[in-house]
């Protein structure tokens, strides 16, 4: 019959046309193929292993969980109430008065573990502010409470945000004023009516909530792949706080980052199941070009006047290095912190994965070797230590999450002054030798020459402006209490205090052994024979395992106390002193032990030539 119609000059029947391929987010899926039975044994081991290592809380915490956010619902309703009689408004106006609490982060997303905080907003009527009433009154009424410890407000952050624990549980609450006069316990925050006359601290503070909605409805959605996401999100954050790059604050990525990029990768694989979707991810970013963006969606703009990331309008976004973009209204970059430096720390890491993962595939790996701790105290020959000291407990809990926040500046001055000729590592953990009287914690950064770094053989700089920079900045405290204080020093490998490592013990190093052909004695030696100056390593770490701890009381003639504010220091900083005001003295040493510099006048001299 088609043959008669095309003889009769009829035209041909057209082809079945493609049909059109579903995109979920900005980027069509690489692959639509769903599991095998081989991916579905890994998955099984996988999740065995996840189970086993803790990442998932009891029944009982759960339930504990959800009694603490009814509790402190029922706090901010009755807080409402009481400001809306305090500030004259009708009894009727008084009944009808509400606040909400929302969450967002790893508790909205299902991906928290045993003892992480929850992130919570408190939604509040027009008439109520976050400057007084929240930051004043609510903060005193959770001052007096019982269940309520280790309150903290942190009003001149970013974004807002008053911390506490509640019946033990960490909260981290944030405040938004809404342009209502009656909140509605049913509000859809999800649309942008809702941040009309808001300022920017208030958009920011909604954000998270709106941010985490649309995660959830941007992944392909599907109860199987919302799932699928979930356990992705949880083994990721997981192998990110083993290998030392989850923390935003420091420059690497927190929470709503990992989440982001892995939401992205379900996008792109929208049938795969967790043991598949995590090989992909680092697949899909070890070779992602940065810095082009990672967006789920296209990026929205609105007449309410925010503005959104654009590099092609703002100079500032043209320079963020791995923009991870919030699917939101106004969209923006979520990982603005990351730095050269911490950028080089995460590309690394993800080959890392990578690999671990091209092994699990060929079946010459198993799921434990993905998770190996990062051993960054036998990564660098140098570190940069920065100790915290305070007068008591509370006063250390505030100032060191002020010096915390201030380290990734740290990093961003080292790489201008040295023309990104240095590579700073900062270490997203802190650490307490339990052994001291006082209040006081450290933080370290490995220190390494860029790779590729073009500088001339004994090359030095002086890095001690640098430094002292840094620290008038974190000395401009608006909190700063007597007895606050920093000192910064540099340790080689060899000299780090025992309390870093696990049980207190230093690893004994193994010198690595590389096949090639045995040519002459010198080549044996630099690829890994027995050779004297290893001797004297092994020697040494032997004598310094005997010799005990390192500590902060060991910073006498290296340490640099904050100038401005040297007057303060007291018994409580007893055996972290210098002897004179300022003395930094930052030698780089190579892997033998041999000194390249004299000790000088005071100055952070780094050799280049010995970092290599």
């Amino acid at each position: 019959m088609v043959g008669s119609e095309r003889e009769n000059g009829s035209s041909p029947t057209p082809p079945p046309q493609k049909a059109e391929v579903k995109k979920y987010g900005v980027m069509k899926p690489i692959s639509y193929a769903g599991p095998t039975a081989v991916d579905i044994r890994r998955n099984t081991l996988l999740e065995q292993l996840l189970r086993d290592s803790g990442v998932y809380e009891g029944a009982e915490e759960t339930a504990k969980r959800e009694e603490v956010l009814r509790r402190l619902d029922q706090i901010i309703k009755d807080w409402v109430k009481q400001l809306t009689r305090q500030k004259g408004y009708t009894e009727k106006m008084v009944e009808e008065a509400n606040g909400i609490v929302r969450t967002f982060g790893s508790y909205r997303l299902g991906v928290h573990g045993p003892n992480a905080d929850i992130d919570t907003l408190c939604i509040g009527p027009s008439y109520v502010n976050r400057e007084h009433d929240f930051f004043t009154i609510l903060h005193n009424i959770l001052l007096g409470m019982e269940e309520v410890a280790e309150l903290q407000a942190i009003d001149d952050a970013h974004v807002p945000v008053m911390k506490f624990k509640f019946q033990g549980i960490s909260i981290d609450l944030l405040y938004a004023s809404v342009s209502l006069l009656i909140v509605p316990e049913d509000l859809d925050i999800s649309h942008n009516s809702v941040l009309y006359n808001t300022d920017e601290q208030t958009v920011r503070s909604l954000n998270g909530c709106r941010v985490a909605d649309q995660i959830l409805k941007l992944v392909p959605n599907v109860e199987a792949c919302i799932l699928n996401f979930c356990t992705t999100l949880r083994c990721l954050k997981f192998w990110a706080k083993r290998r030392g790059v989850y923390s935003n604050v420091t420059g690497f990525l927190g929470g709503v980052n990992w989440a982001l990029l892995v939401a992205q990768v379900c996008q792109l694989y929208p049938n795969a199941i967790p043991s598949m979707l995590v090989s992909r991810f680092f697949r899909v970013y070890t070779h992602w070009r940065w810095p082009n963006p990672v967006m789920l969606s296209p990026i929205e703009d609105d007449d309410l006047g925010f503005s959104v990331w654009d590099p092609r309008k703002w100079k500032s976004d043209r320079t963020h290095l791995m923009p991870i973009i919030t699917p939101a209204y106004p969209c923006m970059n979520s990982s603005y912190n990351v730095s050269a430096s911490t950028l080089h720390v995460m590309v690394e890491q993800f080959h890392f994965g990578n690999k671990v993962c091209e092994e699990i595939e060929l079946n010459r790996a198993n799921w434990s070797a993905l998770f190996e701790p990062c051993l960054f105290f036998e990564s660098y020959k140098n570190y940069l230590q920065v100790d915290v000291v305070a007068a008591d407990a509370d006063d250390l809990l505030s100032w060191r999450g002020w010096v915390e926040s201030r380290l990734r500046f740290l990093t961003l001055k080292i790489e201008r002054d040295t023309v990104s000729t240095l590579q700073c590592h900062p270490f997203p953990n802190a650490y307490a030798d339990t052994s001291k009287p006082f209040s006081h914690c450290a933080f370290f950064m490995g220190l390494q020459r860029q790779p590729g770094a073009k500088v001339q053989e004994n090359n030095q700089f002086d890095i001690r402006s640098t430094v002292d920079e840094f620290k008038l900045e974190v000395n401009s405290y608006e909190h700063w209490r007597p007895g606050m204080d920093i000192f910064v020093s540099h340790v080689r490998r060899r000299d780090l205090p025992a309390y870093v490592f696990p049980q207190g013990h230093r690893r004994q190093r193994q010198i690595r052994h590389t096949p090639q052909p045995s040519t002459t004695t010198s080549n044996r030696d630099a690829r890994g024979s027995i050779s004297p100056s290893s001797e004297r390593r092994s020697k040494r770490k032997h004598d310094e395992g005997s010799n005990g701890d390192a500590g902060p009381s060991s910073l006498k003639k290296q340490a640099s106390v904050s100038p401005q504010r040297a007057e303060t220091a007291g018994p409580i900083t007893q055996g972290l002193t210098p002897e004179s005001p300022v003395q930094l003295k930052v030698v780089m040493e190579s892997e033998d032990g041999a000194k390249t510099e004299s000790m000088q006048p005071p100055a952070i001299r780094l050799s280049l030539e010995s970092t290599a």
